[in-house]
């Protein structure tokens, strides 16, 4: 007889599985990689047949989109608490993503590093993704005053804005998005796959430096100098 409440023991019981599916799946990520994802494996750990382990997640593909709309909502739940905390502030979102990254590494790079061969999201990926376009474009355009129109920006327009949620930010301001998103996440890259390692160097001043060149190439001031540089 089904408990009373939300779910029932046996949707408890799906649930537990399938989380514990997913943290072998992780485990199994930073040691080989995603493109190594393997069903039958995390079966075996488990102590399950794959035809068991097949009930909870139909196919490998079926897993990686989960656990790609999960590391999504993580980093939306990151951005909304930032904003929340620090308002429409883009210097503070870069360095809650930077802290993000860093808490994971292998989340960041299952969305945002090499595709993984053979597999293709689901449109609803690209509808997560864009929600957090939107929050970034949020803070670039509530920093007056707008940069002034590129030829990449009168590219974008008249552009469909899928990737944005529908944001109507002006052309400026997603230009200037797409430039934050591409040079941090260049720095965090390379940062998070060693390539900074015996150089000498602290990456998070050059994270630092390169947010205060966007910012500073953008027009308008920073009110507050310690969310601009974040926690060093």
């Amino acid at each position: 007889m089904a408990e009373t409440g939300t779910t029932t023991p046996r949707e408890r019981y799906r649930a537990q599985v399938r989380a514990e599916i997913k943290k072998r799946a992780w485990e199994q990520i930073a040691t080989a990689g995603a493109s190594a994802l393997s069903l039958n494996a995390i079966a075996k750990q488990m102590g399950m047949s794959g035809p068991a382990l097949y009930r909870y997640f139909a196919s490998r593909d079926e897993l990686i989109t989960e656990l790609i709309r999960d590391a999504y909502r993580s980093l939306a739940d990151t951005f909304r608490a930032a904003s929340e905390t620090s308002g429409a502030d883009v210097a503070a979102l870069a360095h809650a993503l930077r802290g993000w990254a860093l808490a994971d590494p292998q989340r960041y790079f299952l969305i945002y590093g090499t595709p993984v061969p053979g597999y293709h999201a689901p449109d609803d990926i690209t509808a997560i993704a864009s929600e957090n376009m939107a929050v970034l474009l949020d803070a670039w355009t509530a920093r007056p005053p707008d940069a002034p129109a590129t030829p990449f920006a009168e590219h974008l327009e008249g552009l469909g804005r899928q990737w944005t949620d529908g944001h109507p930010a002006p052309p400026a301001a997603l230009h200037q998005a797409l430039t934050f998103w591409t040079r941090l996440h260049g720095v965090l890259s390379l940062e998070l796959a060693g390539h900074f390692t015996g150089m000498g160097f602290d990456p998070a001043q050059l994270f630092a430096a390169e947010l205060d060149a966007l910012l500073d190439s953008s027009g308008g001031a920073e009110s507050d100098d310690t969310a601009r540089h974040g926690d060093r």
